[in-house]
């Protein structure tokens, strides 16, 4: 059964990569892309939100723990795309998105007007490994969930990380990540792994992400696997926390 399983998908992926690779080939698929993906994930983190929102509530139920003295929270969140987590954040949070697409900007200004209890500050086109618009020590919480997979170097988006957290500030964190060592889950995520990324705009389906979390120098780390409500076995591992600066 797994290798008849083993074949349909592998001529699953070639059909799925060949144009893509003919378009890369010719140049053209990379903006395609950015213009696209969008579009893409606008139902998937629709779909995504109604699977993981029970997650997402308890992830983000202690936010305010980390807001200023003040009271007032400001939370940056990288890799906003559609707006799809402003519906999680408490009354009054002040947001600054960055995301390296723009054309993401229309679906969460969609998102923002469906969310009027939060305030974007600040929309900022920028990759997650270069932070430098934002100021060191300034935020009080860093979000990000499905970002890690996608990113050229997740090590440098943790320096950034904390670099813009202010001390005792927190990163919130929701990702799919490698399944475990010799299981089948894994196995498909290696087999699916390079058609995936040419796809779905660079994400990768196996990477160990708890690994630079542990290694990032975060004062506290409080990180879960789990395994998400979700249809397709290869994005079900997760991992779930905040890490404190």
């Amino acid at each position: 059964m797994e290798a008849t399983c083993l074949v349909v998908l592998l001529r699953l992926c070639v059909i799925l990569a060949f144009p893509v690779y003919l378009l890369w080939y010719l140049g053209i698929w990379e903006s395609l892309c950015k213009k696209l993906f969008p579009y893409c994930m606008s139902v998937a983190s629709s779909c995504y939100n109604k699977c993981m929102s029970d997650k997402k509530r308890e992830m983000f139920s202690n936010l305010k723990d980390f807001a200023s003295p003040t009271g007032a929270l400001t939370l940056l969140e990288i890799g906003a795309g559609t707006g799809s987590n402003f519906q999680f954040y408490p009354a009054g949070c002040k947001i600054i998105c960055t995301d390296p697409n723009p054309n993401f900007q229309k679906f969460y200004n969609k998102s923002l007007a469906e969310n009027p209890h939060v305030q974007v500050e600040r929309c900022l086109v920028a990759p997650a490994e270069d932070l430098h618009q934002v100021p060191a020590a300034s935020v009080d919480v860093v979000v990000s969930t499905l970002v890690l997979c996608s990113v050229k170097s997740p090590e440098q988006v943790m320096k950034e990380v904390l670099r813009v957290l202010r001390p005792g500030g927190a990163y919130y964190f929701l990702e799919h990540v490698a399944g475990a060592p010799s299981s089948w889950t894994l196995f498909w995520q290696q087999i699916c792994d390079p058609t995936w990324i040419c796809l779905f705009d660079g994400c990768h389906l196996a990477r160990e992400n708890w690994n630079v979390l542990e290694k990032a120098g975060f004062s506290e780390l409080k990180l879960r696997h789990i395994d998400a409500p979700i249809k397709w076995p290869p994005i079900r591992p997760h991992i779930i926390g905040y890490a404190v600066k």
